[in-house]
């Protein structure tokens, strides 16, 4: 079965640039213009050319540079508006007018106070006068789904006749449920002409942009509004990426097709997050930093073993390196050994317990364990060194009025030592209660402490270098708890020096 053609138009220069704070220049529209065409837009929706002087050169900007897809200018039913945006499309080599006004009863009453007689020769009279300069012409009913169909239909029908080729019927509120959108959408496709493109703008206040864009997909509609990343007015619009991988994904179920170049959809997220300010969901769908990434032990196993087990995307064919196994304390010992390996290690059986141990304990304490946390415990726990004394038990206290103070518990073969002592500083206080614990005498040459990792629960590493007698030996350690890492790299130094001397 040939698969239908599902128009993208998209709008992220227009009603996507309406997020708060998302505004653009007209240099950084260009750049998401040249984004959107290498993404093979059908339509790219430049901005609304009346709104300002920089919007206007920014449509000016784009129709001059980018080749490929239709460029379109959004138009009140104004002939001052008409004017501007044929004005700005002028450079285009194919251009759109989208012209627009409110159709539903609540608009009529509180915003235009006109009745509805006067709404349709306003739309009618706005098309037939764009039609003088310009063939391809959308139409949109602002607020259609909460329009009555009948008038609605009345409107459509009346700018067809007047030269408008694309009827774009829009959930201007996200009010709309998929069942009853479908509907309506069937209800303007069944009496108007077969040439005229239904088009569909949906907007997420519910959550449902993206379901009611497919429910008018089923029943009719061939042309898609969306934006990036779904960012617009409010709560947004339907999101492109998602539109268009539901397409791709169940072609088998909806039997349509795009035209878009799919390994892009990373980059194009990317680049208007970056522009606009507006940082992506954590867990959205297709382009959402955790979309691919997978925690659960059971999750890893079964992505090791066949990728489809628990992903329904190849996230290379939208342009990521693949999927991502993180690892947490969620994570299971079999992506943990693959990641060992990835990192270049290769370990005897009780070495990796040993570190499997280390690394289950710090993730109980870290959200996500990143390679440079590994490495650390790799390196700290395969180092060759005789570990005469252990760190068991550590606590300190200090404060602005109360004297620092550290309690350590330290095993010696099958002996536990306990002591504690006061210092200077709470690492001062551990040093001293060590000391008096080995008997020994140190001096404290160096101590240096540095981040591994980023973050408030990143692993600090801790570096020491101490003269005992005539000797001078170097320790090191990491924890995300600087106190144990100074005490780890100290007892680490003592070691070394009882060791040498043994």
């Amino acid at each position: 079965m040939e698969k239908k053609l599902i128009k993208i138009f998209d709008t992220t220069l227009r009603d996507g640039e309406q997020s708060p704070g998302a505004s653009l220049t007209k240099e950084q529209k260009l750049r998401v213009a040249q984004q959107l065409a290498k993404l093979k837009v059908d339509i790219i929706e430049a901005g609304f050319p009346i709104s300002s002087e920089d919007d206007f050169e920014a449509v000016k900007l784009v129709a001059k540079k980018i080749k490929g897809p239709t460029i379109a200018a959004l138009s009140r039913s104004r002939k001052e508006d008409i004017d501007r945006a044929i004005s700005a499309l002028k450079p285009a080599f194919k251009s759109r007018i989208h012209i627009f006004i409110a159709t539903s009863e609540i608009h009529l009453k509180y915003k235009f106070h006109k009745a509805q007689d006067e709404i349709l020769k306003l739309a009618k009279d706005s098309v037939s006068y764009a039609r003088k300069f310009i063939k391809d012409i959308e139409f949109s009913p602002e607020d259609a789904s909460r329009t009555e169909p009948e008038f609605l239909l009345k409107v459509a029908k009346a700018v067809v006749d007047a030269g408008a080729t694309t009827i774009n019927i829009p959930d201007t509120v996200g009010y709309a449920m998929p069942d009853e959108f479908g509907k309506l959408i069937a209800y303007i496709r069944e009496n108007l002409p077969k040439k005229i493109t239904i088009s569909i703008h949906c907007h997420n206040d519910l959550g449902l942009a993206v379901a009611n864009s497919l429910s008018a997909i089923e029943n009719g509609a061939t042309q898609v509004e969306c934006t990036v990343n779904g960012i617009g007015e409010r709560a947004g619009n339907a999101a492109l990426e998602e539109i268009v991988m539901v397409l791709k994904t169940r072609e088998d179920i909806l039997g349509k097709k795009t035209n878009i170049r799919i390994s892009e959809i990373h980059s194009a997220s990317k680049l208007v997050s970056s522009l606009t300010g507006i940082s992506v969901q954590m867990n959205k769908a297709i382009v959402g930093e955790n979309a691919f990434r997978h925690e659960a032990g059971i999750h890893q196993d079964g992505i090791l073993k066949k990728r489809t087990t628990y992903e329904i995307i190849d996230p290379k064919k939208i342009g990521l390196k693949g999927s991502e196994l993180v690892l947490g304390k969620h994570s299971g010992r079999h992506a943990f050994v693959k990641h060992i390996e990835e990192l270049g290690y290769r370990l005897k059986e009780k070495e990796l317990e040993k570190i499997f141990i280390r690394f289950k304990r710090l993730a109980d304490k870290k959200k996500e364990i990143t390679d440079s946390d590994l490495i650390a415990i790799l390196e700290e726990e395969t180092t060759p060194l005789t570990k005469i004394y252990t760190l068991l038990y550590l606590h300190t206290s200090s404060g602005t009025k109360t004297v620092p103070t550290a309690t350590v518990k330290l095993g010696k073969k099958d002996k536990i030592l306990e002591d504690a002592s006061c210092g200077d500083g709470p690492v001062d206080a551990v040093y001293r209660t060590i000391d008096r614990m080995v008997g020994l005498k140190t001096v404290l040459l160096d101590y240096k402490i540095k981040s591994v990792t980023s973050g408030k629960d990143a692993l600090g590493e801790v570096s020491v270098k101490l003269k005992i007698k005539k000797e001078i030996m170097s320790g090191r350690a990491v924890s995300t708890d600087i106190i144990e890492a100074s005490a780890k790299a100290y007892l680490n130094a003592i070691n070394r020096y009882l060791a040498i001397k043994k």
